[in-house]
């Protein structure tokens, strides 16, 4: 779409509806026509509603900064009247809302033309996208061998592969951050509750999750930012209060920051080394943007965080599949949900509600653990982590396959899920705001993200420094070819 139209991203097609260049129909027209020729391939975009998006052209479209341009929401959470889901589960099939949630109302409200949805892993406890509710898994467009990551693998794919110039994500362990980092794209997580859970829930995951956008470039994501944040009416709590806004934060470069650098995983561990070269050239650039860049690592438990993620997310899971059974009546059918769901509803039955709110509390204690890194006694602390987005390129397609029951060993066993994907959900737990930048390749061709993270509420400095990288090494150019 961006190629077709001589553009880099949303804003752009955004200004040529204004000029009149090109209308709503058309946009609408030409995303519908790349489905048709590319979604075959990857398998990327469902339950689409194309009287929806025709609808909502004829009746005049909210004037906002994305007026007229092609969108699509995730196949998990987002709830919307007129886009019912499958929410990544053969369980909850063709579920239909009687309200729209918050998010999506302020997504629509700043004129996007949402005409579909895009696949999730069940769950969404995975970092890639296969569930069977789809009838394969959702590829990459680099490599069509590869996974797009998750848990909104779809929106990633369906963003690099130019059926759309952006889409809405989720992220409660990386499922922005990851789709970014796999399939070449912009991805950042806000602060805890900088964007509405409302009306459906008050909080993901004990906190950890967040909505999210996959982009092609940072303006994208500050102009979605600023249009979706704040608590919606009744929210349990709320981010500390922006400044200016993310839109007037990227205008100017930042103050110059001090960044840890951390070629290993957290813990110490190596990475592939392609991964690595790609962090400490990062590391070189933002050393010759005049930052203060020294290696580092963050003193605090992530292999506790990682076991409390993991028995929060099992009884979250559980819960969802439990009160669906309970509503109909009738016991879950063998094929109705996948083997790690299986196997998380097995573990969380193992929890009692007192080891419940004992892994939310480690939870908060590392949030502390980590505040205490940005923010030590002695002042020295960093104002930025640096690292990979993930431990190694791209997986590929089945590595990570929802077949096994063993949820536990799914989510922290040896070359798992958190073996591959080591950093985002520290920042989940945190709640700290993280983003994935695509500034890396490897020698196959495959993206390799880069991972910045910023202290509690940091969020227009952390997205600042990204529209400064993105000025000074620009990745507009490197797309995938289908």
């Amino acid at each position: 779409m961006l190629k077709d139209y001589g553009c880099e991203d949303a804003t752009d097609l955004a200004a040529l509806v204004a000029a009149r260049a090109v209308s709503a129909d058309e946009l609408l027209d030409h995303a519908l026509a790349a489905v048709e020729r590319l979604n075959p391939k990857i398998n990327a975009v469902v339950l689409m509603q194309e009287g929806v998006a025709r609808r909502a052209i004829a009746a005049g479209l909210p004037r906002g900064p994305f007026t007229g341009v092609p969108f699509l929401i995730k196949d998990l959470g987002c709830e919307a009247v007129d886009f019912p889901s499958h929410n990544g589960s053969r369980l909850f099939a063709n579920t239909r809302y009687r309200r729209n949630s918050a998010i999506f109302e302020r997504m629509q409200a700043t004129g996007v033309v949402t005409f579909g949805r895009t696949t999730s892993p069940e769950g969404g406890i995975g970092a890639a996208t296969e569930s069977a509710i789809y009838g394969g898994p959702t590829r990459n467009p680099w490599n069509l061998d590869h996974t797009s990551g998750g848990s909104s693998g779809g929106s990633g794919s369906a963003v690099a592969a130019g059926i759309v110039p952006f889409a809405h994500g989720s992220d409660g362990g990386g499922s922005v951050r990851i789709p970014a980092a796999s399939c070449g794209l912009f991805g950042f997580k806000p602060t805890r509750a900088r964007l509405p859970d409302g009306p459906y829930a008050g909080e993901g995951w004990a906190g950890m999750a967040i909505d999210g956008f996959l982009t092609h470039s940072v303006r994208d994501t500050a102009k979605m930012l600023d249009a979706c944040a704040g608590p919606d009416r009744g929210a349990p709590y709320y981010a500390p209060p922006l400044s200016q806004g993310h839109a007037a934060a990227i205008s100017r470069p930042p103050r110059r920051l001090r960044v840890m650098l951390v070629d290993t995983n957290f813990t110490g561990d190596p990475i592939h080394p392609e991964c690595a070269d790609a962090v400490r050239d990062t590391a070189r650039l933002l050393a010759a943007l005049g930052h203060h860049v020294d290696p580092g690592l963050p003193k605090a438990d992530v292999p506790g965080m990682m076991r409390a993620w993991t028995d929060i997310v099992a009884c979250g899971t559980a819960l969802s599949i439990n009160k669906a059974v309970a509503a109909r009546k009738r016991p879950l059918d063998e094929d109705e949900v996948e083997g790690v769901s299986r196997g998380a509803l097995a573990h969380a039955a193992s929890i009692s509600g007192a080891d419940y709110l004992d892994a939310v509390g480690k939870i908060h204690a590392f949030g502390r653990e980590m505040a205490a890194v940005f923010d030590p006694d002695d002042g020295t602390g960093p104002d930025i982590i640096l690292s990979a987005t993930l431990a190694e390129p791209p997986a590929k397609v089945g590595r990570f396959s929802h077949k096994t029951r063993d949820y536990v060993h799914y989510r922290i066993g040896k070359g798992m899920i958190f073996d591959y994907s080591p950093f985002c959900a520290v920042f989940n737990a945190s709640g700290q705001p993280a983003a994935s930048l695509p500034l890396g390749q490897s020698r196959d061709g495959l993206p390799l993200g880069i991972h910045l993270a910023a202290r509690f509420g940091a969020d227009e400095e952390l997205i600042a420094l990204c529209a400064e990288i993105e000025a000074a090494a620009p990745w507009h150019s490197r797309k995938p070819s289908l």
